[in-house]
């Protein structure tokens, strides 16, 4: 039996191990929550790969990390938390109709989760697991960790949704972010405004010149995103924030955007400013993942599977920090589907078993050599045709 087949008669176990892991809602910001759904990956992985993860708690957050097999490993890296808060079952429970699954976070990423079990237990080779508990709200706990992994990795496989069709992630924007905070003085609005400093006002100011730092050419946006001023309407406002998203394409830019946003002075008499933050994620640039795609892609055609394709895409992941430190890296193999942190996400079923075929069928052809060659058959492809009795 090929990959593919193999991996498509184990369908059904997929399923189950995500509608587990949906069901066990975790909020990256509920450590208690996402502790409970580490404890599910870890039954799931356990019972799939035969080996009991290493559970990791740092600052209050769990991750998961299974290393197997020796020597150089590949890192297959995910996260088990999500952007939905504890209840959202109730509106938006586990569904599978139509070919689509449906859940809170199905698609960013418990079903890519699953994909790098399965992909793990198919391979047979050395790999390293690991699973974070808080990548939604920039891995402020898990970063360190998922570098050092990567240091020690030959390739780093994320398994992120996929890009609209089942498309790779090639590239990714880096991503910087900023609270810009102002300082004034509190007054009565209407008897004695004049003796206030407006904490609205200096951060107007900002909100345009922040804009201003956006180059579309370069393809950098500098968004003004959540902003907040004041306590009552007939107050001076004392107090207020705003916070700023960068995207970039190169560091470069991440530097001159940061340099920008570090000179803001305040600009009404009396305000103060502060501005705090920086960058979040450094850029991944396709250079980073031009081998491995070419890779994958020769392999796609192998295993019968349609033709990848592979796009630029602005938002960030922990694959930013693989391909940071040098790793070559390549993301978007989890599940397809779509309507990721949305009402409608999704993941195509029938797309479950091809994806794992993939990622186990890279895995294996990364541990067998460095660059592939056109005209020969890879590893990975005379591994899968040996079960079959076909020739290599």
């Amino acid at each position: 039996m090929d990959l593919v087949a193999r991996l498509r008669a184990s369908l059904p176990a997929m399923l189950a191990d995500v509608e587990a892991l949906v069901t066990c809602e975790s909020p990256s910001s509920d450590h208690a929550a996402v502790a409970t759904s580490a404890e599910v990956v870890a039954q799931i992985g356990q019972r799939r790969l035969g080996v009991a993860p290493e559970r990791i708690v740092l600052d209050g957050w769990t991750h998961l990390r299974w290393r197997l097999g020796l020597g150089p490993r590949v890192l297959l890296l995910g996260h088990h938390d999500t952007v939905w808060p504890v209840g959202s079952l109730v509106t938006h429970p586990f569904t599978i109709d139509g070919g689509l699954l449906r859940g809170p976070g199905c698609l960013d990423m418990k079903a890519g989760v699953i994909l790098a079990v399965h992909a793990a237990a198919a391979a047979g080779t050395a790999v390293t697991l690991l699973v974070t508990g808080d990548e939604e709200l920039g891995s402020p706990s898990s970063r360190a960790l998922i570098e050092a992994e990567a240091r020690d990795s030959t390739a780093a496989l994320v398994l992120e949704a996929s890009a609209d069709g089942g498309a790779l992630k090639t590239e990714r924007k880096g991503v910087s972010l900023y609270r810009v905070r102002a300082t004034g003085r509190a007054a009565h609005a209407g008897l004695a405004p004049e003796r206030g400093v407006n904490a609205t006002v200096e951060l107007a100011h900002h909100v345009l010149a922040v804009s201003g730092l956006a180059d579309p050419v370069r393809g950098t946006t500098v968004t003004p995103t959540r902003l907040w001023a004041g306590t009552t309407t007939n107050t001076v406002p004392a107090m207020g924030e705003l916070a700023v998203d960068v995207r970039v394409r190169d560091a470069a830019e991440q530097r001159r955007v940061d340099d920008a946003m570090r000179s803001l002075r305040s600009l009404e008499p009396g305000a103060l400013l502060e501005v705090t933050g920086g960058p979040n994620r450094p850029p991944m640039p396709a250079s980073a993942s031009a081998a491995l795609f070419a890779r994958a892609a020769a392999l796609a055609v192998e295993l019968g599977l349609p033709p990848l394709a592979g796009v630029a895409v602005g938002g960030g992941s922990d694959g930013n920090f693989t391909a940071g430190v040098g790793t070559p890296t390549l993301d978007g193999l989890g599940a397809v589907g779509g309507g990721a942190h949305a009402a409608d996400e999704h993941v195509v079923v029938a797309e479950l078993p091809r994806r794992a075929a993939l990622i186990a069928a890279l895995v294996i052809d990364l541990m067998s050599g460095p660059e592939r060659s056109a005209p020969r058959r890879s590893a990975a492809t005379n591994r899968i045709t040996a079960s079959r009795g076909d020739r290599p």
